[in-house]
């Protein structure tokens, strides 16, 4: 019985071995059958026909180059192409003109463009560009482009620049043009027309809200109060009710706005008191601010060292410091700033000292003369050229805000001292520079009837023709 048994299971295990080796030599069979099908499919499809060749046109007997597609511009380019002579705007990055026609493209440069990346966008050969940066010492401004300005490209049949246009400021255009095989870079200047605009408002809440009210642009404000800062201060003395009227210069270049210019006449009501003042250029080209009798509104020192976001600790002689722990004097007045916002000489005069010095950190003391002297502490760094005798003149930067010494948080601490002795840089009265001389006052007089009549007497923000070549 066990024997019976013991036979069956091994016919069993043998019928399964032949059965799955069977199996094994049909996959193997399948396997191969496959195989050779795709290597006759692939040579039937690889292999060119006899009796035809490969992009042959069958009208012609002229072989067919394979369609290109356009070169794409670079992925690390934004370039922008505009182009200009049908009016037609491309999209980002096309390339550039067909091989047919002469076309202008404005170039918006990105953060990140070179002009070499601009140039492949461009499809523009990198010979081309070598010869560009070659065709003169001006042409070397090319490597100093920036986001946000712009390139003017004129280009030829069969990708040939014939000539590039980029703006060096509102006035100067450098323009590189093909001279042969060559190119040729000059410098063009444009005459800008100024026309005036007038504005004016009355004070709410404060001056950048009212000057904004009033369409005024924020460099226009800031000249603004630099005008008349040195009779009010601007961040302790202006009031709800107080006005302001003002002149001031448009630039134009071939009918369109480029810039804002100078203030040529303003007028400020200030707690019930109007200051005024004139733009004024003399005979020896000097040009000042000036009060309608000829009086110079520029005292000898400035109210403020820098622009300003508050007073953050006034002068006190009882001063709690904060990091001290301990009664103080504050010998001066801190202005709170943001790091590196320029710090101002605020009189013409030479460095006294420059360096580090303890709770002051990083500073400088000015001379001027031998009775004043000024100094500016916790700067972040100081201004090119700032060392020990160095002249410098009134509102020149000297250095920028900061945190170093024995400090907070940013700002500028400043002192003002009178022969050695500490003043309160507040209240501090200096006197005016000299007026002008009795030889340009008559000429100024008539000169300030004018423009105070053209303040006054305008229509807000009405455009004005210049009358008188000392408002340039």
């Amino acid at each position: 019985m066990i024997n019976q048994d013991y036979r069956r299971r091994l016919n069993t295990a043998t019928w399964t071995r032949r059965l799955a080796s069977r199996n094994g030599m049909i996959a193997l069979g399948s396997a191969f059958c496959v195989l050779g099908a795709l290597t006759f499919s692939y040579q039937n499809t690889t292999a060119p026909r006899a009796h035809s060749k490969p992009f042959l046109n069958e009208t012609s007997s002229t072989e067919i180059e394979p369609p290109t597609t356009p070169l794409a511009m670079s992925a690390t380019t934004g370039v922008e192409a505009t182009q200009l002579t049908d009016g037609e705007a491309t999209a980002s990055g096309d390339t550039a003109a067909s091989d047919q026609t002469i076309v202008e493209k404005e170039i918006s440069i990105k953060l990140g463009d070179t002009l070499s990346s601009i140039f492949s966008a461009l499809r523009i050969p990198p010979q081309t560009l070598a010869k560009v940066l070659a065709s003169g010492k001006d042409a070397r401004q090319l490597l100093k482009i920036k986001g946000g300005e712009k390139l003017l490209f004129t280009i030829a049949p069969g990708l040939q620049l014939t000539s590039l246009r980029y703006d060096l400021d509102f006035s100067r255009q450098l323009v590189v043009e093909a001279n042969g095989e060559q190119y040729k870079a000059s410098i063009e200047t444009s005459k800008l027309e100024i026309q005036l605009q007038r504005a004016s408002a009355n004070i709410d809440s404060s001056l950048f809200a009212a000057a904004q009210e009033a369409g005024l642009a924020d460099n226009i404000t800031l000249e603004l109060a630099k005008v008349f800062g040195w009779d009010i201060d601007f961040a302790l003395d202006i009031r709800k009710g107080d006005s302001f009227a003002v002149l001031y210069e448009e630039m134009y270049r071939d009918g369109i706005r480029v810039k804002n210019g100078a203030v040529v006449a303003a007028e400020f009501t200030n707690q019930g008191k109007t200051y005024r003042a004139i733009r004024y250029r003399d005979s020896q080209g000097r040009i000042d601010y000036y009060a309608p009798d000829g009086r110079a509104l520029r005292k000898t020192f400035f109210r403020t060292p820098v622009d300003f976001t508050r007073i953050s600790s006034t002068f006190s002689l009882g001063r709690y410091h904060p990091l001290l722990n301990r009664i103080r004097a504050h010998k001066g007045v801190d202005y709170a700033a943001p790091t590196g916002t320029p710090v101002k000489a605020t009189a013409d005069g030479r460095v006294g000292s420059v360096g580090s010095n303890a709770g002051y950190g990083n500073v400088i003391v000015l001379s001027h003369g031998k009775q004043y002297s000024t100094l500016y502490a916790h700067l972040s760094r100081f201004a090119r050229g700032i060392h020990n005798g160095s002249p410098v003149k009134q509102g020149e930067v000297i250095g920028y805000v900061g945190q170093t010494g024995l400090a907070t948080g940013p700002h500028l601490h400043y002192e003002f001292r009178v022969n050695g002795v500490h003043r309160n840089p507040l209240s501090i009265k200096t006197t005016p520079v000299e007026p002008l001389p009795a030889r340009e006052l008559a000429a100024f007089l008539h000169y300030a009837k004018t423009q105070l009549a053209t303040l006054t007497g305008s229509t807000s923000q009405d455009t004005l023709a210049l009358n008188d070549h000392r408002a340039k």
